[in-house]
């Protein structure tokens, strides 16, 4: 039997407030665990159909994302399957959950769906602010849907190895600390002009 190739996906940008939700997980994922050789935690954000080569090679993959289900703001949902499709392209927020819809639909056409797919998805409370950071309630969510990434993981066999130094899935300068460290001192600069 061969080794799955599992593919954990945060999508979104980084810029539009929880729009950025699922890239925190798997930032999270990345720096907290050693996974497999055959496990890899991908930033996605916003490359649309860059992505399919990621997608038509996995045999598992996992979406973190921020995701309007008409819920209340900060409900985490997790679906796997059939309906993971559905809720990417059911009420768009973002420009790159139709064009994530669209390479999970190429990927079908073409024979390369993964065998499994899950989501684990937030409800958002406010993408509007361009250069804003999670708001509190995204923020509060980050345990609870890093959580949920390895439950989901642990249906498919996959358990990790707790590490104790932290690494950094993007650029140091991205990570949430030095973003919003950045963007607090712009903020202070700004009101003392």
């Amino acid at each position: 039997m061969s080794k799955p190739n599992v593919i954990v996906m945060g999508l979104g940008n980084l810029l539009w407030a929880d729009e950025g939700f699922g890239i925190r997980v798997a930032e999270r994922l990345y720096a907290h665990y050693h996974w497999p050789e055959w496990v890899e935690i991908v930033d996605g954000g916003t490359q649309g159909l860059n992505l399919l080569g990621y997608v038509e090679q996995a045999s598992h993959l996992l979406l973190l994302d921020a995701i309007d289900y008409g819920l209340a703001p900060g409900t985490l949902q997790t679906y796997a399957g059939d309906k993971v499709p559905s809720y990417l392209s059911a009420k768009k927020m973002s420009l790159h959950q139709n064009s994530f819809s669209e390479v999970l639909a190429l990927a079908d056409i073409r024979g390369h769906l993964p065998a499994h797919i899950a989501l684990v998805g937030l409800q958002p409370v406010q993408l509007d602010d361009y250069g804003g950071s999670l708001t509190d309630i995204a923020r509060a969510q980050l345990p609870a849907a890093e959580q949920a990434a390895l439950t989901q993981l642990a249906v498919w066999g996959i358990a990790p190895q707790t590490i104790d130094e932290t690494r950094c899935l993007n650029y140091e300068c991205l990570s949430m600390e030095n973003y919003e460290g950045v963007r607090i001192r712009q903020y202070h600069v700004t009101l003392e002009k």
